[in-house]
């Protein structure tokens, strides 16, 4: 039936790598989701098509182990989230029609109330064309492709600004200390295995001490103290257009185009908020489009021209598509500042 798709999982797809989980794709287990259990608020949303949960929600996972994300064997993806109105944790599982929702917490109405966002109701992915051959197939391949929109700033900013100039694998490490040392458990039945990230005054909190033993350096830890300090005015920026919503953002020390296009990409589901300053990005890009290994920002954004307004959705779906130049020469070392 026109319209109709089996969720893929990259098993049957292209291989699971570094760069297609870049790309955002999750493997979630194949499985009817069960109800997670007593004291939650079911919500059920169904769109006409089934719902993509690895593609759509796999850019909110922040590494395996990450303390606020999961996946369970029925095929159930869990998220623990601060939210306007409080902690809350929201169970997700796909059906044919759509999705079933539970949420326990302060926050569960709030986060039924965004559920068809944060799947990707927000999304035209109708608009987009691929101009590529390459494209084009990892397009064909990903017809459950939506760009999630979560409406919550902080909780993509901090783990994002974690991640600048060093590898994901740190960045990681540090996201679970911090979250479980300073975070909460989430409510439901997940308690003590998920946890919902700390507060904005608890990271503007957080002892420089324990940063060090996160492995997280001075210049990172002051741009997300910077950034909780001024949480409520950087929130509203989930509202704004992307280039007003860019420029609150980068009003703060610390945050350029980079962090602020990783942020936006998740919070606001924006399409055409292009990563640029990254180390890898644009030669994957380059090889991919063109060959050129070796492309800079200003050729990558001259390749992806052509998809003026979703460069976002096209640069994921080439890291999808998981093709990347050879590697020349070892991994960045990896580094724990925490042992010094």
């Amino acid at each position: 039936m026109a319209g109709r798709f089996s969720p893929s999982t990259p098993s049957t797809t292209t291989p699971t790598t570094r760069t297609t989980v870049r790309g955002g794709h999750t493997a979630v287990p194949a499985g009817r989701g069960r109800s997670g259990g007593v004291g939650g608020k079911g919500r059920r949303w169904n769109p006409g098509t089934p719902v993509d949960l690895g593609l759509v929600l796999g850019p909110l996972r922040r590494g395996p182990g990450d303390p606020t994300f999961r996946t369970t064997p029925d095929g159930s993806v869990w998220r623990a989230t601060r939210t306007p109105d409080g902690p809350a944790t929201l169970r997700v599982a796909a059906t044919p029609e759509g999705a079933d929702a539970e949420a326990w917490g302060p926050g569960r109405d709030w986060l039924l109330e965004n559920l068809p966002a944060l799947l990707g109701a927000a999304d035209d992915p109708a608009v987009f064309v691929p101009r590529h051959r390459l494209v084009h197939a990892s397009h064909r391949r990903s017809p459950g492709l939506r760009l999630t929109r979560t409406g919550l700033v902080l909780e993509s900013l901090i783990p994002t600004v974690l991640e600048q100039k060093v590898t994901a694998d740190e960045a990681y490490r540090a996201w679970r200390r911090l979250v479980r040392q300073y975070g909460t458990p989430a409510p439901g039945p997940l308690a003590g295995e998920l946890y919902v990230m700390p507060a904005a005054r608890e990271w503007a909190l957080i002892p420089s001490w324990d940063w060090h033993r996160a492995g997280v350096d001075m210049k990172r830890s002051s741009t997300i103290v910077r950034a909780a300090r001024v949480a409520a005015r950087l929130e509203e920026a989930a509202a704004m257009e992307p280039g007003p919503a860019a420029a609150r953002l980068e009003a703060v020390p610390g945050i350029g185009p980079w962090t602020s296009a990783e942020t936006l990409q998740r919070s606001n589901g924006a399409p055409d908020a292009v990563t640029t300053g990254d180390l890898h990005l644009p030669g994957i890009i380059g090889y991919a489009l063109a060959g050129e290994r070796d492309a800079d920002d200003a050729r990558m954004l001259e390749l992806l021209a052509p998809y003026e307004g979703q460069r976002h959705r096209a640069a994921r779906l080439v890291l999808l598509a998981g093709r990347t130049p050879p590697r020349r020469m070892p991994r960045m070392p990896r580094t724990d500042i925490g042992r010094l």
